[in-house]
Formats: structure tokens, sequence, C-alpha cells
């Protein structure tokens, strides 16, 4: 793994990010940033803010507090167009792909290429099929029919087609939102070698994942976030797998309630120990009373007048 993320100006930057809904916090102090040639893996359990962020970066959401810089200079996105007029694609997890239009089409959908004019206007196959085979094959895949419909390909190929799509158009910034999340180990390896030619082609990655295991293959740093925080950001040598897992899954929250759950197991089985030997006291009372109450001398002590 050899990132470059070496220029001096990130690409895209966030400072003390913070989303509110309402009174609900999303994002507390968010800060962040990607390089050209670079992968940033943002990793989070569900629930940890990633969804947010991403959609705040990629202008379906306005931060409420903070700083958002692309290139250096400060922005306010008010549409996901105007991410995608600063280079700043998001590929999503359903795609937004139609299974039985075929590759080609998709490739283009809202950007079709046309030939002819007025009412001979029409969709222009071969253009678009030699386009969509082109850059597919930059990314390292070899598609042999641009025009079979996308629902053939595996998971992994239509991830393809997508970042393919997005690098034509002129991403400078790819947002990959948990591409590998449903896929196999073969699939998944697929797509970390597409990451990879992405950063090859020198442009900033950021991959959302919950997965270290596909961070570690292809990241170059890592920020982790846990309920809208940001434990900062790490490099390989910073950060070892095992801390990563760690941070995401709250270890040591969980080792307290741990601790924590055995104590009142233990307070429960003192006191359930205690109160059945006040059951067992009273029981033994009430059967003394009773022998008592219905013992014959006692009755001939009082006879019936």
């Amino acid at each position: 793994m050899s990132g470059k993320g070496n220029g001096t100006t990130p690409l895209i930057e966030v400072r003390n990010i913070t989303k509110y809904f309402g009174s609900v916090i999303a994002l507390n102090g968010v800060s962040m940033a990607v390089r050209a040639g670079e992968v940033m893996c943002l990793l989070g359990d569900n629930g940890a803010g990633k969804s947010t962020l991403i959609k705040t970066l990629s202008g379906v959401h306005q931060q409420s507090e903070g700083q958002y810089l692309v290139e250096g200079q400060e922005v306010h996105f008010d549409s996901p167009r105007d991410a995608l007029d600063h280079g700043i694609a998001t590929v999503y997890q359903d795609l937004a792909m139609i299974p039985l239009l075929s590759i080609s089409r998709n490739f283009f959908m809202g950007s079709e290429p046309t030939k002819g004019r007025g009412l001979f206007k029409r969709f222009d196959v071969k253009f678009a099929n030699r386009v969509a085979k082109e850059e597919m094959a930059k990314m390292g895949i070899d598609i042999r029919d641009p025009s079979q419909p996308v629902g053939t390909l595996s998971g992994g190929e239509r991830q393809s087609v997508a970042i393919a799509r997005a690098v034509y158009f002129g991403a400078k910034v790819l947002i990959l939102d948990e591409p590998t999340a449903a896929l196999g180990v073969k699939q998944a390896g697929t797509v970390l070698r597409y990451i990879a030619q992405a950063r090859a082609r020198n442009l900033g990655v950021i991959f959302i994942t919950h997965n270290p295991h596909h961070a570690y293959a292809v990241g170059d740093k890592f920020t982790i976030l846990k309920r809208g925080r940001t434990f900062g950001t790490f490099t390989e040598d910073e950060l070892s797998r095992e801390e990563m897992v760690r941070m995401m899954s709250g270890v040591d929250e969980l080792d307290a309630l741990s601790h924590e759950l055995q104590e009142f197991e233990r307070t429960d089985k003192l006191q359930g120990e205690g109160m059945m030997s006040e059951v067992d006291h009273a029981l033994a009372k009430s059967l003394e009373e009773s022998e008592h109450l219905f013992d014959p001398k006692k009755d001939n002590e009082h006879p019936a007048q």
C-alpha cells in the first residue's frame, strides 16, 4: 500500500463540523482532511454519525457549525449538484442504477450523449458503449459487451461501473458509502482494487466502512467516529488493527458493563438469599402458629360453654 497524499492543500477539509437535527446533535466537532492520491477510511459502528457526515460532505445537509473547505476555499453547498460541480462525487450503497438498462445507459444516466438534431436526436449508443468500455478498462475490468443489462453484473462489478462513471465525469474526490458491506470476500476484494486504482489516478477517496480489515487493506489514514464525535485521524503506524477494533466497538465500555452486570448478579444473589431467609423465617413462624392454633391440648383448656 503506497498512497501519495503528499499535497499541501487538502482537496476537501472539514473543521469542527457540528450538525443539529432539532435538539439532537448528530455530529459534534468533527474534523477531517483528504488529499489527492489518498484513501481516507471513515470508520464507525451503526449510529456513529458516518451517514450524516457524508451527506454533509456531499451537499445533502448543511453543517450547523464549523467550516467546510474545498481546495482551501470555504464552501456552502445547497445541493448535491453543488458538490458535483466542485468535483465531489458520492457513490451510495444502492448505486442508483436500473438493472434492466445496459451498462452504458447506466454509465451515462442523466448525461446521455446524443447525435442528430430535432426529431432525429437520439442516444449515441456507439459512443456510449466505447467510452463505458474504455473507462471500465482503466479501472481494471474488461467488459465484453457494454450493452448487456447492468443487472447481469456482480455486486463488485456494479460498484466499478459507479466508480468509473464518477471519475469520467470529473470527480476529484470519491466518497464511497459502505461499498463492500453486502459483498462476499472475492467481490469485496475486487472493489478494494478499484479503490486502489482510483488512488493511483490521484483522486482523493473517502472510504466509509465498519470493517477494519477492509480499511486496513487500502487505507492511508483512518478517522474513527463514535456517537457523532471523532477520536482523531491516524496512520497505520499510529493505530493497530486491534486498537481500531477496540475504539470502534467500545470494548472498554463493554468491559465496564460486564463488570456492572456481574456486580448486579452478585448483589441480586445476596439479596435473594436474604429474602429467602426472611421468607423461611416467616413461613416457620406461620407454621408454628398454625400448629399451636390446632393443638388439641389447647382446645381442652378452653371447653365449650
